[in-house]
This record gives structure tokens, C-alpha cells and sequence, in this order.
């Protein structure tokens, strides 16, 4: 009987190398599991919002210099959607030129960010934009009232 030994050579920088490489490869695949199982448990177990609103349309008088004008705020359950002047005089349009572009910005910034804080509006028409706002959150408070109700 002869028995024929067989050598096996390792070098250590490569079996460093191989733990490392496999350590790694572990730890990538547990940040993975947890990063996708709890964001996954978070949307099963979070609650549903609740109706900020009641949906439709919602107006308010808006009167300049003894002309009146409506503004319009539609809204569904949890979005502002629009904000439009309606019933506008053409004298008023003519005078105050700027209250159809700041109603047009004011709705823009609205419906973009859903919140009446940090409006950004130019010095020269603050007074126009603080009206318009104030007419804005007392209706989006009648549509909150009614959600209430």
C-alpha cells in the first residue's frame, strides 16, 4: 500500500481576502432585507390620513371698491385642487390689475406645496396678496368646519 499525500498550498492574502470579500457580501444583503422589510411594514401598518376636507367647491366674496367678486377654492378630500376669481367686473380687472395675477400665483403656490405658510410674494403687492389670502383661509376654514361636521 502507498499512499500518495497531497499537498494543498493557501496563501493567507488570498484567504484574508475571501473572508472579507464574503463578510461583505453578508452585511450588503442584511442592510437590503431590513431596508425593504421595514419600509414595507411601515406603509402596511401606518394609518390611513384622515379627510382634511369636504370635497367641492367652495366661494367667498371678495369686494374691492364696492365691486364684489367671487373666489372660488375647489377642493377634494385631501387636496387643494384650485383657486380661481370668478364674477370679475371689468372695472375691477382694469384698475387692480394685479389681483388676477396674484390670485394666479397665489393658486399656483397652493396647490403645489397644499398649505397657505411660506407664500413668497414681491413688496409691491403685499397688500393685495395679504387680502387674497386672509379670503382664501377663511374658506379653506368653511371647508374644514364642514369636514368636521
Amino acid at each position: 500500500m502507498s499512499s500518495n499525500p497531497k499537498i494543498v498550498v493557501l496563501h493567507l492574502k488570498e484567504l484574508i481576502y475571501t473572508v472579507i470579500f464574503i463578510a461583505f457580501a453578508i452585511l450588503l444583503i442584511f442592510l437590503l432585507v431590513f431596508m425593504f422589510r421595514s419600509s414595507s411594514k411601515d406603509k402596511e401598518t401606518s394609518a390611513p390620513e384622515e379627510n382634511t376636507y369636504t370635497a367641492g367647491v367652495y366661494t367667498s366674496a371678495l369686494t374691492i371698491n364696492g365691486s364684489s367678486m367671487e373666489l372660488q377654492v375647489t377642493v377634494d378630500e385631501k387636496n387643494i385642487n384650485a383657486i380661481e376669481l370668478k364674477n370679475t367686473d371689468e372695472a375691477v380687472t382694469a384698475m387692480y390689475p394685479l389681483v388676477l395675477s396674484s390670485v394666479q400665483d397665489i393658486s399656483n403656490q397652493i396647490v403645489a406645496t397644499q398649505s397657505l405658510d411660506n407664500i413668497s410674494y414681491t413688496d409691491d403687492c403685499k397688500y393685495t396678496y395679504s387680502a387674497l389670502i386672509s379670503n382664501i383661509n377663511a374658506t379653506l376654514d368653511r371647508a374644514k368646519k364642514s369636514s368636521d361636521k
